[in-house]
């Protein structure tokens, strides 16, 4: 299954705008025979827009939700997509993916906040691992800091997760987790990460973006570069699956010696 990972921090501050970034990337990622597109985190909003994120929050299942089905629907492709959710009085960091047919298939709400940004404006979610089915792949989702915790990223592959995506907002001085703990994850776990990242200067924010799409021998088949970028790679499902066979890690574990870590 061929996936997009969409390198961009859009039009801060203006959910329409966005969605016209979002909608000419999908031409050219369908164009190029992708199956599915994923943003940075917060794409539709921005990440460092303050207040702004609770006035833009909207249910996952609200205007800008249409906007983006009708948009995988024009151009043939699933599309996983960053957005602030409002659910009653709260608001969540989530993520959502919608199918080429318009179907909203999974929303996650990020599990782990990470500084006083973050736990000001959102509540933390509670569903550690969440899944659908597309293309024959099975696809979980997760957002920026979750990955950084290895029992979260174990937990995925031990509910079956084939391609992990992760819609972030890594920043300056953290690139190493884009270079190097991100492959390692995908290796250790025998799964594949798609890790999009936003760019450039928010507010007080460096974003450094190095989105990247690791597979289970832990090299990267894409990697972006620090500006704006749209970059493809393949998601295999013979390759994990040898892959699977010949690393013995998940087979060799012992969980009776693990229950120190809850």
């Amino acid at each position: 299954m061929r996936t997009a990972l969409l390198q961009s921090s859009g039009r801060p501050g203006s959910t329409a705008e966005n969605l016209k970034v979002l909608d000419e990337a999908a031409g050219r990622a369908a164009a190029a025979g992708a199956a599915l597109l994923v943003t940075s985190e917060l794409f539709l909003t921005g990440y460092a827009i303050g207040d702004d994120i609770g006035a833009l929050a909207e249910p996952a299942d609200g205007d800008a939700a249409d906007a983006v089905a009708e948009i995988t629907g024009r151009h043939g492709l699933a599309i996983a997509y960053g957005y602030p959710e409002r659910a009653g009085e709260r608001v969540h960091n989530s993520v959502q993916l919608i199918s080429a047919d318009g179907t909203r298939l999974a929303g996650y709400r990020k599990t782990h906040l990470f500084g006083c940004f973050e736990r000001d404006h959102f509540t933390p979610g509670e569903q550690p691992v969440v899944q659908a089915e597309l293309n024959g792949v099975t696809v979980g989702l997760m957002i920026c800091y979750d990955v950084e915790f290895p029992e979260n990223v174990r937990a995925h592959a031990l509910a079956g997760t084939d391609l992990l995506l992760v819609p972030t907002a890594q920043m300056h001085p953290f690139q190493f987790v884009a270079e190097s703990v991100v492959p390692v994850r995908a290796f250790e776990n025998q799964m594949y990460v798609a890790y999009v990242n936003r760019v450039g200067h928010e507010g007080e924010f460096e974003f450094v973006g190095l989105s990247t799409l690791a597979g289970p021998d832990g090299i990267a088949r894409a990697r972006a570069g620090h500006t704006e970028e749209l970059v493809l790679a393949d998601v295999d499902a013979a390759f994990l699956a040898a892959s699977r066979e010949a690393n013995p890690y998940l087979r060799d574990r012992r969980p009776g010696l693990y229950g120190a870590l809850a």
